[in-house]
């Protein structure tokens, strides 16, 4: 059969490399894809959603995976579906779970899905008034997509006050920070849990820890991520069931009460606090970087499973006892304004340490493989415990060399002070 995958990045590139596994495919294509990922390049961007349309009819396209929200929020599932085309991915309408977070803090609101406190703001006087009274710590969201970057932690009221002139008064995120939401800081460990889902069906992915901030010690500003790993040991059995009954299958119930009929991949971004587990955020696909990890972890046929888990059929998946865990290499400036055109070396000799790499934005120029963008390799490595696989992927690293490279070094270590 005929696979399209949909997006740009790592995430793309691990769904092309677990893909490409299974014996029911012919060819796997990705729209627009990199330089480092290996499938037939299409040469539509991702949010071209008529144009994508067009091409799978044309081409005979047999399932469309999407990667990343924005073609979702756009609504590419409902051109394809509209044709008659097979595509894995939640429908505009149930998209705004993520391309909201306005529609999703109320949609919380509303159903009791457990989250922090909030309040909207569409004037910025009245959000830095609330600010003065509330205090700080605060957490100040963009409501629209900001690739990762619309959430800001503000430990003190003037910078809270700062977060609402960047949002609000500069338009530094352009409309996604027209109104914003101003929530309680929440303290505990971050998780993230991943489902697949049709309806109130569902079926959990290997649970994983995402790395947010820029900067070891989980400091600096937000990013889209810059690690994560698998599985997640904050997450034990009788959280895990928590997760499950207070969280998943309300939000699918909610879901379903509102008449959303939801099928695709559902991510719920939690902080597991004293109270419980709370929702920070809902995403609408995969994670990334947790997709890179997680797809690690999956045992066997994973688009054969994805197939039958569409077409209604109970699916389970069988996971890889090891550990998985990724490192993210960033280009100087990265998030406010990446350095490109850096040429890259290394990949081979760290591909030689057990290491996977896969391209999140590069280029080929002249016959050199070039950084394009702000996070632009994943270095990936299986371990038989936590620390393996750390020390595995931290030693490819070392390999690869390009100006300006940053990455934290210290992806998986909150986890290591409990295993």
């Amino acid at each position: 059969m005929k696979v399209l995958v949909v997006g740009n990045g790592g995430r793309e590139h691990a769904l092309v490399w677990k893909i490409a596994q299974s014996p029911l495919v012919k060819e796997v294509f990705i729209a627009k894809g990199n330089a480092g990922i290996e499938a037939k390049k299409v040469n539509i961007n991702p949010s071209e959603v008529a144009l994508l349309a067009d091409f799978a009819q044309r081409e005979g396209i047999d399932f469309t995976i999407v990667g990343p929200e924005a073609p979702l929020v756009e609504g590419i599932v409902d051109e394809f579906e509209r044709r008659g085309l097979k595509i894995f991915g939640p429908s505009k309408r149930a998209s705004l779970l993520e391309g909201s977070k306005v529609f999703a803090k109320q949609f919380m609101l509303k159903h009791g899905i457990p989250t922090a406190n909030f309040e909207v703001f569409e004037d910025p006087d009245k959000a830095k008034r609330f600010i003065r009274d509330f205090g700080a710590p605060v957490v100040v969201k963009a409501d629209g997509l900001a690739s990762g970057k619309g959430a800001i932690v503000c430990k003190t009221e003037q910078s809270a006050i700062e977060a609402i002139d960047f949002l609000m008064v500069r338009k530094a995120l352009g409309e996604a920070g027209k109104r914003v939401v101003i929530e309680e800081f929440l303290e505990g460990e971050e998780a993230s849990y991943i489902v697949m889902v049709d309806g109130e069906r569902y079926v959990p992915l290997p649970t994983s820890q995402d790395h947010k901030r820029l900067l070891d010690g989980d400091t600096g500003p937000n990013t889209g991520g810059m690690g994560a790993y698998s599985p997640n040991p904050f997450i034990n059995s009788q959280k895990e069931e928590e997760i499950k009954k207070n969280i998943i299958e309300k939000t699918l119930k909610a879901l379903a009460t509102e008449g959303i009929h939801y099928r695709g991949f559902l991510y719920a971004g939690l902080m597991l606090t004293s109270e419980g587990p709370k929702v920070l955020e809902f995403n609408v696909r995969l994670g990334d970087p947790e997709a890179q990890p997680l797809l690690m972890r999956i045992k066997g046929d994973f688009l054969e499973k994805l197939l039958n888990f569409y077409e209604g059929k109970d699916v389970e998946l069988e996971l890889d006892d090891r550990f998985a865990l990724c490192v993210v290499l960033a280009s100087k400036g990265y998030p406010d304004s990446p350095e490109v055109g850096k040429e890259i070396t290394g990949i081979e000799e760290a591909k030689k340490e057990g290491a996977l790499v896969f391209s999140c934005a590069t280029e080929l120029k002249d016959g050199k493989l070039l950084t394009a963008g702000g996070r632009v390799l994943n270095v990936c490595a299986w371990g038989k415990d936590l620390r393996e696989a750390k020390e595995k992927a931290y030693r490819a690293v070392s390999k690869i060399k390009f100006e300006g490279m940053h990455y934290r070094k210290d992806i998986g270590d909150r986890a290591l002070k409990i295993l």
